[in-house]
């Protein structure tokens, strides 16, 4: 009796795993709401099944779905090859190395379709670690969802039958909360280590738990990531720093390890009640702002996140006795050189970076024009921000934040009357230093011009 229960456990799993026939799910089932999908994503399907292929929307899209989520992107795959779709369309463009797609544009809304990919061939090019560099395999729809990466992202949805398709038992993991890789999770995770972040992402962004099996490997495989291009880790940090749920991305980062060489420093930051109280703010400031539904740049979270980097650095080259303004730019070469390496860094958000960490001594100048010429900065909002988190975590004192508030919304006379009040002792961290001897061979700096930093 037990032996036969346990042929019985092993066929189902067997069968589970390589099953060509997903699990068909009908409406009244899956209880996908019509009116949370893209119209052009039906075009898509409809356009490709009028012309006599297969094709489904895809992936993270089918998942939000089932969850009575509107998705924000939605993607297609098919059997149609990239220059098939591409005829099929007036604004299509073929892209990408490691794996062709066709991104298919109406208006501001982008389509990504996707051919149904097959088994990855052995002969596909990897490098010495296993990542695999170049797949260009096509295949049929079951391989396809073999090579998805996580069950709940392996489901397949017809807009013209309203069906879903489920061939890794994703339909069960969603409704138990289990995020759960398809195939053996160590060679998952070789061919692409930026599957470890998605883990991470999705576990945080679903409030999943994370399927043992899923999780074990990681803490071992996570310098593989090292391995990987930087621009592709920057994207999937900036996903997963965006998608949210930073803060409880970054909780789940450190507990699965994942953490090191992504943002160096980081754990001695949070170790420290200023600098942990400082990102914890950040980060829950970036998620409530995502929620509500308004901007957020790239380029203050990660000035937040990497500022007590430039704090402790700044320091160290005042003691040295360099001037604070070129004690500050310093430090900040010395932080952004270190982490584009590691994550690519565009120039676009490091120059933000630059612009938000070189206001924060100006606003300690509240004497003549100073003040006045500050509120003319680009940047001023953001660096403004930024000046209320380092009040809010006792990083400075809150009457310099106060005094900012007060400067920019009062009238002209306000504003004068604001600029003959004595201001209080301020205990920022970033209060100049004291002139030092400088060591020979360097300029001296003007260190009577308000504008040095800028």
């Amino acid at each position: 009796m037990i032996k036969k229960l346990i042929r019985s456990i092993l066929g189902k799993n067997k069968k589970s795993a390589s099953s060509t026939e997903p699990t068909v799910l009908g409406p009244k089932q899956h209880g996908i709401d019509p009116q949370l999908v893209s119209p052009n994503a039906i075009r898509v399907t409809q356009t490709l099944q009028e012309a006599g292929f297969k094709a489904f929307i895809v992936g993270g899209a089918v998942r939000d779905l089932l969850l009575a989520v509107k998705p924000k992107d939605f993607d297609v795959a098919t059997n149609a090859t990239p220059e098939q779709v591409k005829q099929l369309f007036r604004r299509a463009f073929i892209i990408g190395r490691r794996f062709q797609i066709v991104h298919v544009m109406f208006g501001q809304e982008l389509i990504e379709v996707t051919t149904f990919r097959g088994a990855s061939a052995d002969s596909a090019p990897k490098d010495e670690h296993g990542r695999v560099l170049r797949d260009n395999t096509f295949g049929e729809q079951h391989e396809d969802a073999v090579r998805r990466d996580f069950t709940i992202n392996a489901m397949y949805y017809d807009p013209a039958t309203q069906s879903v398709l489920d061939y890794h038992g994703g339909i069960a993991d969603i409704r138990a909360k289990t995020l759960r890789i398809i195939g053996v999770p160590e060679a998952r995770y070789r061919e692409d280590p930026v599957r470890m972040l998605r883990v991470v992402r999705f576990a945080a962004k679903l409030s999943f738990t994370i399927d043992a099996a899923t999780s074990a490997p990681i803490a071992v495989m996570a310098p593989l990531i090292n391995n990987v291009p930087a621009a592709r880790v920057f994207d999937e940090m900036l996903k997963l720093l965006m998608s949210g749920h930073a803060l409880a991305c970054l909780q789940q980062l450190r507990k699965e390890g994942l953490h090191h060489g992504l943002l160096p420093l980081l754990d001695v930051v949070l170790e420290q009640p200023l600098g942990e109280k400082f990102v914890t703010l950040a980060l829950a400031n970036t998620d409530a702002r995502i929620k509500q539904g308004k901007p957020v740049s790239p380029g203050f979270l990660f000035a937040s996140l990497l500022w007590h980097q430039v704090l402790e650095k700044w320091h160290a080259y005042q003691a040295a006795g360099e001037y604070p303004i070129p004690a500050l730019h310093l430090a900040a070469d010395d932080v952004l050189n270190a982490q584009t390496e590691k994550l690519a860094l565009q120039r676009k958000i490091a120059s933000d970076m630059r612009d938000i960490w070189a206001m924060q001594p100006r606003f300690e100048r509240r004497v003549g024009k100073a003040p006045y010429k500050l509120l003319e900065h680009l940047r001023l909002r953001a660096g403004y921000d930024f000046l209320l988190l380092r009040c809010a975590s006792g990083e400075i004192d809150a009457e310099l934040g106060q005094w900012w508030t007060d400067f920019m919304q009062a009238d002209g006379a306000g504003r004068e009357a604001l600029l003959a009040r004595k201001p209080t002792e301020s205990s920022s961290a970033a209060a100049p230093a004291k002139k030092r001897k400088r060591r020979g061979g360097r300029r001296k700096p003007d260190a009577a011009a308000p504008d040095a930093e800028s």
